[in-house]
């Protein structure tokens, strides 16, 4: 039962992401829901690593004992660097979507010049 924490923690990540960017029309708001889901993602690539009572895989020779794997955590701190750039990306495109129509709101941004 508590194995299982760490994905509800995942599944609810994800879906507030998700409600975040669909449902949302500030555009601030759907950029921290997909920072969101890429928690989550994240959340969830580090929990298949895990394994029960095993030890961080750092040491050149094994001490004995399960390690857990090392795969996943750096699949995870790639996913973290470039998901820094992505934001960073996500919200210049943002300042620039602001200063040119004057307001974040998606509805007011996609519709025809007036």
């Amino acid at each position: 039962m508590i194995f299982n924490i760490p994905f509800i923690a995942v599944a609810a990540l994800i879906l507030i992401g998700l409600y975040a960017v669909i449902f949302k029309r500030n555009l601030i708001k759907m950029v921290i829901g997909i920072t969101l889901i890429e928690s989550g993602v994240n959340l969830f690539l580090i929990t298949l690593g895990y394994r029960e009572g095993s030890i961080a895989p750092i040491y050149t020779s094994s001490p004995g004992g399960i390690m857990a794997l090392p795969v996943p955590q750096a699949l995870t701190l790639t996913s973290i660097v470039i998901g820094v750039a992505v934001l960073a990306l996500m919200l210049s495109l943002v300042i620039h979507i602001y200063r040119h129509y004057g307001t974040l709101d998606v509805r007011k941004i996609g519709g025809p010049e007036e």
